[in-house]
């Protein structure tokens, strides 16, 4: 709810009839974006933001990315380095194979959103990702494009407790 009430009553009769938020007049464009983002991140139950509770390592196509000590190792069991972006992008990829993920939703759940960061950088990040992880990233095996959606990864994903 956006309104130039701000007495408490107000507040509480606006919360209490079903407003998920309550921001008065005037209003930081910045804090009005971050109390949507973290919003629409409750609301998205289904795709965890961050490292999943309890899974220590997932496996795909003779990959193996384990999540304590941060360590991806490829089909000839050799490490590829990954920067903290690429890690956290992974992560949300692997936890959620086979389901077409906006920008939006990647940069939210891996934690690459700042105020300076635009939508369109996460096509950098996953070009990046992709030149580690394909043999021929121009045409892409892993993490394909869904023209007008997102991203989506496209091979079986096994979990490690």
């Amino acid at each position: 709810m956006l309104t130039g009430r701000s007495e408490e009553a107000d507040r509480v009769m606006g919360l209490e009839l079903g407003a998920d938020d309550y921001l008065t007049k005037p209003f930081s464009p910045r804090e009005l974006l971050a109390r949507i983002r973290a919003l629409l991140r409750r609301r998205r139950p289904e795709v965890q933001q961050g490292r999943p509770e309890g899974v220590r390592a997932y496996r795909f196509d003779g990959w193996e990315l384990n999540l304590n000590t941060r360590l991806l190792l490829n089909r000839d069991r050799q490490a590829v380095p990954l920067s903290n972006n690429e890690f956290g992008l992974l992560i949300v990829f692997l936890g959620a194979p086979h389901r077409v993920l906006s920008r939006t939703q990647l940069l939210d759940m891996s934690r690459l959103h700042s105020d300076d960061v635009y939508n369109r950088s996460i096509d950098t990040q996953i070009l990046r990702l992709r030149r580690k992880l394909e043999t021929e990233p121009a045409t892409p095996r892993y993490i394909l494009t869904e023209r007008g959606a997102g991203y989506v990864f496209s091979v079986p994903v096994e979990t490690i407790y």
